[in-house]
């Protein structure tokens, strides 16, 4: 069957690759109908995404269908559509006995630590596939990038007192506004690029934010009548803006970093000391917020493909992959298209 490989940065190749015809009794045959591009595919073209290895066929963020079970899988049936939960864990190690199934020692990843979905069927365990029969491909391709948001804004633990900053607008920084606005606190977003900030406010209705740019405290402090936010929320994997959060968190606040970058995280400490700050890391996501967002977007409380600004046919990645850096701002999220 086709697929489509990274060789290395910048070097696609269109391979064959055997069918996966023998099927695990705990696994589902899956055709590839939608591909989400993530910013993890973008920097691995790149070459700067850290836990990654060469040559990788990438995709996580799938929609699928499911072709066959196999003979224990009882969650999911023939004719099925499903989101993927696109990480799993083959050894159950002390985080997954803890019941943190989103950052095991030994958790794989779709596309990162073991070839994905760019291609026209995978084999995968059921137990990871999520069905709806009311959402469409765009729509459950977009369930995992969202979840990323869900899991932060769960970790940050927000109230609806909460003044919560999120910076970076991207899709994880817009699934993240999405799910801090359900419990009620007052949220900000920031971003270095004004036009990502025009469509933030399109597609979530947020109405304050600010740009990355001069005295940020300032501009934040006169926003908020003096206060600064009580719960920060990065997804910029931009060490600049990690670093800067220390100066913009309130004092008894919560800063949660959902990117991440090759490098060095440094704080001046007597400052953290002072404000008694919280700072998280927040990786990947539970298989309970995939179910949450399926039963919000079925209920039509949030739209999954409304993040959708641009296409791709699987006949054009090699070709085109490159051309979607040149959109700038008007990129929010990509499809490829089986």
């Amino acid at each position: 069957m086709k697929a489509i490989r990274l060789n290395s940065p910048g070097n696609w190749e269109a391979i064959n690759i055997p069918d996966p015809n023998e099927l695990s009794d705990d696994h589902a045959l899956l055709k590839v109908n939608r591909i989400g591009v993530c910013g993890t595919d973008l920097h691995a073209f790149r070459g700067t995404q850290p836990f990654f290895s060469y040559p990788r066929i990438l995709g996580h963020e799938l929609a699928v269908e499911v072709v066959a079970v196999g003979r224990l899988v009882t969650n999911v049936k023939v004719g099925d559509r499903c989101a993927v939960e696109p990480y799993y864990n083959d050894i159950i190690g002390q985080a997954v006995r803890r019941g943190k199934t989103n950052c095991g020692e030994h958790l794989k990843v779709l596309g990162v630590h073991v070839d994905g979905g760019m291609c026209e069927y995978i084999s995968y365990p059921a137990g990871f596939l999520h069905s709806s029969s009311a959402l469409n491909n765009d729509q459950l391709a977009l369930i995992e990038p969202l979840a990323i948001g869900c899991h932060a804004v769960d970790r940050a633990r927000i109230s609806a007192a909460d003044i919560v900053l999120v910076i970076g607008a991207g899709p994880i920084g817009l699934g993240t506004i999405q799910f801090a606005r359900i419990t009620g606190a007052r949220v900000m977003a920031m971003d270095i690029d004004e036009g990502k900030l025009r469509k933030c406010r399109q597609i979530t209705g947020i109405r304050d934010t600010l740009t990355a740019d001069g005295d940020v405290v300032e501009k934040l402090k006169e926003m908020l009548d003096g206060d600064l936010p009580t719960i920060i929320l990065d997804a910029t994997g931009n060490p600049k803006s990690m670093m800067g959060t220390f100066n913009y968190a309130a004092a008894g606040g919560t800063i949660v970093f959902i990117g991440l970058f090759i490098g060095d995280v440094v704080f001046h400490d007597p400052l953290f000391h002072k404000k008694e700050l919280t700072l998280m890391a927040s990786r990947a996501a539970m298989s309970t917020d995939f179910s949450r967002i399926i039963q919000l977007a079925e209920e039509g409380k949030i739209d999954p493909a409304a993040y959708i600004t641009h296409r791709l046919d699987f006949n054009q990645v090699i070709t085109d992959f490159q051309k979607l850096y040149d959109h700038g701002s008007e990129l929010i999220k990509a499809v490829i298209d089986l």
